[in-house]
């Protein structure tokens, strides 16, 4: 069941912003320069947007210099994928229940 499901990894992909940034991502490990460039975000925004994912186990960071890379961690979205996966699995077993109103 999909209660297993850190909330914070729901809802930090629910925002348009961040959803971009896992896309780009799962492509390739950016630094916040590139990411800044890529997405048009002011580095204060972007920063925000990346502590969420950070905070919500999404991705994680890679000190270089006196840059920072982030690096998607692709089996926290296989394993969201895989729930939501069982749970269209449920629903298209028990598309026929309905359960009476008293």
């Amino acid at each position: 069941m999909l209660t297993s499901v850190d909330p914070d990894v729901i809802r930090a992909l629910g925002d348009p912003l961040r959803l971009k940034i896992v896309t780009l991502l799962a492509r390739e490990t950016l630094c916040t320069t590139h990411l800044v460039e890529e997405t048009g975000a002011k580095q204060t925004n972007l920063s925000n947007h990346m502590k969420v994912l950070r905070e919500a186990g999404i991705v994680e960071t890679e000190p270089c210099g006196r840059f920072t890379y982030y690096k998607l961690k692709p089996e926290v979205l296989a394993g969201l994928s895989e729930q939501f996966a069982e749970l269209a699995a449920s629903a298209r077993t028990t598309a026929g229940n309905k359960r009476a109103c008293p």
